[in-house]
């Protein structure tokens, strides 16, 4: 993938139900087993994420149930039963499985902690199990909504407030590598006056933080239509020691218009979630400086509709179905884009928008392509 482009469709990552010589009923019936034990999976880790019952393991070491009870904080017989089905999944190892169940002693390896105890890894996974749990919520809801055509009423924060997927690639790749790349940026965001920078959909401001941490002169202006995630921005803003120089504020990116004279505007995996994409793209046209950039960030699905297609662009489709879409569907005017914005669909929005062309550009990633809108 060295164009930043999905990788194309071949048996190896086909569904396993279109292989050539399989029976496919009975290869669909495998697999919708296969998927519901990984759907537990991810429940079972979502309550070891809620609980810290991976950190406990990662920071206190090999522990058995009793023990990992007294260290969390929880009920013993449970303590046992989410260490014994971690056990059996092979996500933590067991001293002896033959000792006594209040005998038996779990650790969890050093390789698993970058994936399921270090959230400031790039490689950390465990976010997943809250996300699905956080779908699961409303999919009663969402099936009324595919009858009516609206949208489901939108989830509450808590109980456990909306998972950060991308901020361990933001506060490690973001200002470090990404950035760097594009040398017109990298040269504008290092340069003595201090360049102001709009990001635009900063959910919990992880992006923005990360910004400010590798351009130490650049001014941030975070805006976002969730005040949940703007209150946790703030906060992680000051936990990171850049509330000086990011401000965060709830405000809808098409009411843009008139603050003006920013030099970078970014847009990171947030545009095919707009109702109005055309508007939020014409909104930071209009308050670029004469030289200013527009950085949109978004996934990386395939250039034309495949089926079947690879496991990346099912899991776009799988997140657009229960998530993407349903958020985008409440506006009448809605674009209704959906987690699968194709180059195409995004050029054209940015043409209606008044840009001139779209760039992509050669960065490398296996989740995003990076796209710079010329005004």
């Amino acid at each position: 993938m060295s164009e930043g482009r999905p990788e194309p469709f071949n048996a190896r990552n086909a569904p396993v139900d279109s292989r050539p010589g399989v029976d496919r009923t009975e290869a669909l019936r495998e697999r919708m087993f296969g998927s519901a034990m990984a759907a537990l999976e991810l429940y079972t880790i979502y309550i070891g994420v809620r609980l810290g019952l991976y950190r406990a393991l990662a920071d206190g070491g090999p522990a058995s149930s009793s023990q990992l009870a007294d260290r969390t904080g929880i009920a013993e017989r449970y303590a046992r039963e989410w260490l014994e089905q971690q056990a059996v999944s092979g996500l933590i190892d067991v001293d002896d499985p033959r000792a006594e169940p209040l005998a038996r002693r779990y650790r969890l390896p050093p390789e698993h902690i970058p994936v399921l105890a270090d959230p400031d890894d790039v490689r950390y996974e465990a976010h997943t199990g809250v996300d699905i749990v956080r779908a699961g919520r409303r999919l009663p809801q969402l099936v009324e909504a595919f009858r009516v055509g609206n949208a489901p009423p939108p989830l509450p924060w808590e109980p456990e407030g909306r998972a950060d997927p991308n901020r361990a690639r933001f506060i490690n790749l973001l200002g470090n590598e990404w950035l760097p790349a594009i040398a017109d940026i990298d040269v504008r965001l290092r340069a003595e006056r201090p360049a102001r920078v709009a990001d635009v959909a900063c959910g919990t401001g992880w992006s923005s933080i990360a910004m400010a941490h590798a351009y130490p002169s650049v001014h941030v202006d975070g805006v976002d239509l969730d005040h949940d995630a703007i209150t946790a921005a703030r906060q992680n803003a000051e936990r990171a020691g850049v509330a000086d120089r990011v401000t965060f504020s709830v405000t809808d990116a098409a009411d843009l218009a008139g603050r003006g004279g920013y030099d970078l505007v970014t847009i990171f995996e947030a545009l095919h979630d707009m109702s109005r994409p055309v508007d939020a793209l014409s909104a930071a046209r209009e308050i670029l400086a004469q030289d200013g950039i527009l950085l949109v960030v978004d996934g990386l699905v395939n250039d034309e509709f495949m089926a079947p297609a690879s496991p990346r662009e099912r899991t776009e489709y799988g997140w657009s179905v229960v998530s993407c879409l349903p958020g985008a569907m409440a506006d009448p005017q809605t674009a209704a884009t959906g987690a699968v914005m194709r180059p195409s669909m995004l050029r054209q929005y940015a043409l209606q928008a008044g840009f001139r062309d779209v760039q992509t550009l050669p960065i490398d990633t296996d989740y995003w392509r990076f796209y710079r809108l010329l005004p």
